[in-house]
């Protein structure tokens, strides 16, 4: 019998993510699989296999360094929690951050990974109850929501999120957040193909780029 609490609940957590996690992937596989078989349409299979040779390798670097940068912010349970129900850097992320930081825990302690996991846990159900709202009330509120005036305010809550985010974390050690915001600028306007789309793949290189400046300015004893 085990007597450590913290490594008791993260087994508890370790279990109950893989049992999720992998009946969340037989379940989004099995829809497919039913609809193939209601419908007696099969899959194109040479289609498949060059659709997956053009486009499932970038998918498979983005899983690996996105499990590698994603979990130290996330911690265990609400890295789980994440990747079944996505939307991770736009949403699930900001959420475990501002939660982290107003109640000053790391993540990786037993108190970051209880604040973190609810965090995402309400940041999910929230988001279910506005997706929910937003089928239901979308018609009528259509003349609203294409309102010319609202608009402009729409297209900026993301950034508007975001920089709150940044200017708390860029103002605790700014000489750390010069290299990565000067190489996203530099990219995203210098890189037309750059966009809103490519968010998922640009966060953990802009990780990575960070951690490598970090050791090169922390050997030199700029910080």
């Amino acid at each position: 019998m085990k007597n450590n609490k913290t490594l008791t609940y993260m087994d508890s957590v370790h279990r109950d993510g893989r049992i999720w996690n992998i009946s969340m992937m037989i379940l989004l596989l099995l829809f497919p699989v039913a609809v193939g078989i209601i419908f007696n349409a099969g899959p194109d299979w040479q289609g498949v296999g060059l659709g997956l040779v053009a486009t499932a390798p970038m998918y498979w670097a983005v899983g690996v360094v996105e499990v590698i940068t994603f979990i130290p912010m996330l911690g265990a349970g609400g890295s789980y929690l994440s990747f079944v129900t996505g939307n991770i850097s736009n949403l699930k992320l900001p959420c475990a951050i501002n939660a982290l930081e107003n109640a000053k825990v790391d993540a990786k302690s037993e108190e970051g990974e209880i604040i973190s996991t609810i965090a995402i846990s309400v940041s999910s159900i929230v988001t279910t109850v506005i997706i929910a709202l937003g089928v239901l009330l979308i018609v009528p509120l259509q003349p609203l929501l294409e309102s010319p005036v609202l608009k402009p305010a729409f297209d900026q809550m993301l950034p508007a999120l975001f920089g709150a985010l940044g200017v708390a974390l860029i103002s605790k050690n700014w000489k750390l957040a010069i290299a990565p915001v000067a190489l996203m600028l530099v990219l995203f306007i210098f890189v037309p193909a750059l966009d809103a789309g490519t968010v998922g793949i640009m966060v953990p290189v802009g990780v990575l780029f960070t951690i490598a400046v970090s050791r090169i300015l922390y050997k030199k004893g700029l910080i």
